[in-house]
This record gives structure tokens, C-alpha cells and sequence, in this order.
């Protein structure tokens, strides 16, 4: 199964200053990102349920001019839990009791489901509110992708893919995300790793893809020759890690062959049935007739 809410923490990682920059502004202006530790992740169990609980993302930061340090816990949440908001509750009291600092909680929807969200964890009583605790949420299904093409910002570029577009607009997005990529000239590892993020949730078929090209074609020719460039040169590093991955297949695939080989030399030096070698081994019986030649 796709473990989604590790791809993102991967992406955040990568472009955290970016992450802020885009959905905390305020945020992003009073941290000093040129003290960023990611810490290890947290793990609770969580006794009523019998489970391990793990913390997705912690970031130990401070703020500019200031020598208190804090933390800022973001957690990608790739399907709908009825009760999470007391698990953000729960996560940040145990984050607090071991830390001890000032911690920033931010809650990243990624699934695709319309469902309403709250922003806060409430304890209270008709005559008293005990305890209200408030997080950071951001549905990216409800964010309209159109209002993010124009930023400069990898995660924006990446996170199109899983924003408020229409099956008639895959074509469109998808469009969109390769001239973003054009304008953020990064390096190629970085390039690799938007693209497969972006196509893992976006993925035209034949025809969107034909649709496509003609739109590209219809582009500016400066424009035009740097997107084909660029999806060219996609196409070639696709091939080359499809033959790779092959090539490695194949070696894992020969290396277990020779083992099999090599136990089934064993059985047979030690009068093992030859029934018995097939079954353990795997080996047809016209391969260990050729074992036994050699």
C-alpha cells in the first residue's frame, strides 16, 4: 500500500521553508530558518487503544531576534478520523510534556473525501470551558489550484495535484505544473522528486495526454520548446530507471537462482528426495536434472 502521509513528510521536509512560506505567512516571517533541526519521530501508546501513535513531522526551530526555542508539529492526515482533533489534543500534551516548549500545530488534510474539519479540541462543561485548543488546518481539497499557479513555490507546484480541480481540468493543472516547474529552475534530484510526487496523484490517461501536447503546441514557441524539453527529458530518465530497476531485478532474480542452485547441490550430495528438493526449492524438475549433469 502507498504510505501517503510519508510522501508528504518527505516533501515537507525538503521544502519546509517553502511550506510555511505558503500556508503561514505570519508564521514564516517570525521564524528563523537558519536554525531548523527535524527531530526524530515521537512515538506514544495510547493505552486505551492498544496502539503505537506516531507523531508524522517535529520541527525545533526559534524566532528571528529572539533565543526561545520552539516547535512546530505538522501532521499529514491522508484519510478522514472521526476523532481527530482529540488526537491532535493528545499529541500535543505528550509533545509538551517531554519538551517543554512553545509548539505550533498544523494539520494537513490530503484525502480527496468532502468531510468538515474542525480546528480545535473543546473540554467543557454547561456552566465552564475547560479546555479549547486550536491547531492550524489545511484542506487541500478546498483550496482552489487556480490561486496557487502563479507562485514561485515547489510545494504549491507538488500540492496542485491534490487541490480542488475537476476531472475536466486534470489537463489544465497538469499544464500549469510544468510551466511552474520551468519557472523554479531547480536542480535535477529536486525536479525528479515534484514530478513523481505530482504524478503520483495526477495521472492522465492516452487521451489527456494527447490534449495535452496540442495545447503545448499551441504556446508560445519559446514556451513550447522548453516544456517539450523538459518532458523529453522526463521521458529519457523514466526509460533509464525502468531499465535499471530491471537490470537490478534481474541480478536479484539470478542471485537467488544460484543460491537455489547451490542448496539444491547440498540435498542431493546428502541423498535428499528429489521430490522433496523441487518442493523446498523451487526448482522445476527438468532444472535439477541439469544440476545433477553438472
Amino acid at each position: 500500500m502507498l504510505d501517503h502521509d510519508r510522501l508528504f513528510k518527505l516533501l515537507i521536509e525538503t521544502f519546509f521553508e517553502e511550506f510555511i512560506m505558503l500556508f503561514l505567512p505570519d508564521a514564516f516571517e517570525a521564524i528563523d530558518f537558519s536554525d531548523i533541526t527535524f527531530l526524530n519521530q515521537e512515538i506514544f501508546t495510547d493505552l486505551m487503544e492498544g496502539e503505537k501513535k506516531v507523531v508524522d513531522l517535529l520541527v525545533k526551530t526559534r524566532l528571528r531576534g529572539e533565543d526561545s526555542i520552539i516547535l512546530i508539529h505538522v501532521e499529514p492526515q491522508s484519510y478522514y478520523q472521526e476523532n481527530f482533533n482529540e488526537r491532535m489534543f493528545i499529541y500535543h500534551n505528550r509533545l509538551y510534556e517531554k519538551h517543554r516548549l512553545p509548539i505550533l500545530p498544523v494539520a494537513l488534510f490530503t484525502y480527496d473525501e468532502n468531510k468538515i474539519e474542525p480546528d480545535e479540541f473543546v473540554i467543557q462543561f454547561p456552566f465552564k470551558k475547560i479546555v479549547s485548543f486550536k491547531y492550524v488546518t489545511i484542506e487541500l481539497k478546498k483550496l482552489p489550484w487556480r490561486q496557487y499557479i502563479q507562485q514561485d513555490n515547489p510545494i504549491a507546484a507538488a500540492l496542485l495535484s491534490k487541490m480542488g480541480y475537476t476531472k475536466k481540468e486534470k489537463v489544465k493543472v497538469k499544464k500549469e505544473f510544468l510551466r511552474m516547474l520551468l519557472r523554479l529552475q531547480l536542480d535535477p534530484a529536486r525536479m525528479q522528486m515534484l514530478t513523481s510526487f505530482f504524478e503520483t496523484y495526477l495521472k492522465l490517461d492516452e487521451k489527456e495526454q494527447l490534449i495535452l501536447m496540442e495545447e503545448i503546441q499551441m504556446m508560445e514557441p519559446k514556451e513550447e520548446a522548453e516544456l517539450m524539453e523538459l518532458i523529453t527529458s522526463w521521458e529519457k530518465k523514466g526509460r533509464e530507471e525502468g531499465e535499471r530497476r530491471r537490470g537490478e531485478k534481474k541480478g536479484r532474480e539470478e542471485g537467488e537462482k544460484q543460491e537455489k542452485i547451490k542448496i539444491a547441490k547440498n540435498m542431493l550430495k546428502k541423498g535428499t528426495d528429489e521430490a522433496f528438493i523441487i518442493e523446498v526449492t523451487g526448482l522445476s524438475k527438468e532444472e535439477l536434472e541439469e544440476i545433477k549433469k553438472a
